[in-house]
C-alpha cells in the first residue's frame, strides 16, 4: 500500500474522471461517481483503492477482488463483483500508471532531496557556469568552470557536474552523481551514485605490462533518459558513447566506452555492455545480460535475462543461454540436456 507519510495524493478521482482520463470504458454507468483516493495492487487492494488487473491469466485476483475501481480488460471484466467500478482497457497496466502519475507525481519524477529553493549557499559554484533561471542546486553540489545548465533541472546534494558539461532543462542529477566530459539533454534522469563520463577501460600490452589508451571522447545522453541509482557509462575512447532518446536503464548497469545505445530501449539490472557494442532501438534486455565487445544487437530484438551473448542478434529476434543463441534453439537444446541426465540418472540407479 502507499505510504501517507511518503507519497500523499494531490487530490481525489472519480471513476467517471479516470474513464475520461485514461479512455477507459465505463461498465456501469452507476458507478460514475466511486471515488477513488489512492492505488494498490490487486492482491491488496483496499476501500477507495484503484487497482489493474493485466491478462487473462491474473483473472483470478478480480474474485476475491476488494477495491473502489479496476483497470481491466474485457476478457476478465465479468468477473469482477458488484459494487466495483469496472473499468475496461486494452492496457490496464498502462492507465493504471497514467492515473498514478497524477496522483502521485513526486513518485513519478524526482524532487529536491532538501525541498531547497534556487542555488544553496552551501553549493559550489563556479563563476564562468552559466544556470538558467529555475535551476536548483543543494547544498553540497560541485558544479565546475564552463558548464551549463537548462532552466528546472535539479542538481541534488554532492553532486558533481565536470567543467565543460552541458545538461538540458527539467533533469534531475541525483545524490552523489558524477557527470563529465558530457552532453545531457532534456528531461534526463540521473539517479542517486550514477557516474557518467569517466574514462573506459581501454588499456594496450606494454613492456611493463598494461598501459592505457587516452580516452577523448564524451557521452551523449538524449532527451528523456532515465539511468538508475550506481550505473557507469564510459566515455567514448575517439568516438561518442550515446544513449538514444527515451531509453531506460536500470540499478547497476555498465555501459563501456563508445557504445551507442538507440532508442526506447529498456537495460536491467547488472547487465555489462562491452566496448564498441551498437544497439538498436526499442531493444529489451534481461538483468544480468552480459554482451561482448564490438557486436551488433539489432532493433526490436529481447535478451533473455542471464544470458551471454558472443555473437550478433539479429533485428527482432529473441535470444538466450549461455552463450547465447535463438530462444527456440537454446531452449530445445536446454531440453535435450535435462532428457539426457534423466537417462543417465536412471541407468546409474538401474545399474546399482
Amino acid at each position: 500500500m502507499t505510504d501517507p507519510v511518503f507519497f500523499v495524493p494531490t487530490r481525489r478521482y472519480t471513476a467517471a474522471e479516470v474513464a475520461d482520463l485514461t479512455g477507459a470504458s465505463l461498465s456501469d454507468a452507476a458507478h460514475a461517481n466511486i471515488e477513488i483516493a489512492g492505488i494498490a495492487s490487486a492482491s491488496e487492494g483496499g476501500d477507495g483503492m484503484l487497482v489493474f488487473v493485466e491478462g487473462r491469466n491474473n483473472g483470478h485476483l478480480v474474485e476475491a477482488l476488494d477495491a473502489a475501481a479496476i483497470l481491466c480488460s474485457a476478457d476478465v471484466a465479468q468477473k469482477v463483483k458488484s459494487g466495483i467500478a469496472v473499468l475496461v482497457t486494452k492496457r490496464p497496466q498502462a492507465a493504471f500508471a497514467q492515473v498514478g502519475r497524477l496522483m502521485f507525481p513526486p513518485a513519478a519524477s524526482p524532487e529536491t532531496m532538501t525541498g531547497e529553493i534556487g542555488i544553496s549557499r552551501h553549493a559550489i559554484i563556479d563563476p564562468t557556469a552559466r544556470l538558467e533561471p529555475g535551476v536548483i542546486v543543494e547544498a553540497g553540489a560541485v558544479i565546475g568552470p564552463g558548464v551549463a545548465i537548462g532552466a528546472g533541472t535539479i542538481i541534488a546534494p554532492n553532486a558533481i557536474i565536470g567543467r565543460l558539461t552541458q545538461i538540458g532543462r527539467d533533469c534531475y542529477i541525483g545524490p552523489s552523481v558524477s557527470v563529465q566530459y558530457a552532453l545531457i539533454g532534456n528531461r534526463v534522469i540521473l539517479h542517486p551514485g550514477a557516474r557518467i563520463g569517466q574514462d573506459g577501460f581501454g588499456f594496450t600490452g606494454g613492456a611493463a605490462g598494461p598501459e592505457r589508451i587516452p580516452q577523448i571522447g564524451r557521452v551523449v545522453i538524449q532527451d528523456n533518459v532515465e539511468i538508475g541509482a550506481n550505473s557507469a557509462v564510459d566515455r567514448g575512447a575517439l568516438s561518442d558513447t550515446v544513449i538514444g532518446e527515451n531509453t531506460k536503464i536500470d540499478n547497476l548497469v555498465q555501459i563501456a566506452h563508445n557504445v551507442r545505445i538507440g532508442r526506447n530501449c529498456l537495460i536491467a539490472g547488472r547487465t555489462g555492455i562491452s566496448g564498441s557494442v551498437t544497439v538498436g532501438d526499442n531493444v529489451l534486455m534481461g538483468g544480468g545480460v552480459g554482451i561482448a565487445d564490438h557486436l551488433t544487437i539489432g532493433s526490436g530484438a529481447h535478451l533473455a535475462a542471464g544470458s551471454g551473448f558472443m555473437n550478433n542478434v539479429p533485428p527482432g529476434e529473441i535470444w538466450g543461454g549461455y552463450p547465447a543463441e535463438p530462444a527456440a534453439m537454446a531452449w530445445r537444446n536446454l531440453a535435450t540436456l535435462r532428457k539426457l541426465s534423466a537417462e543417465r540418472s536412471k541407468r546409474g540407479k538401474g545399474d546399482g
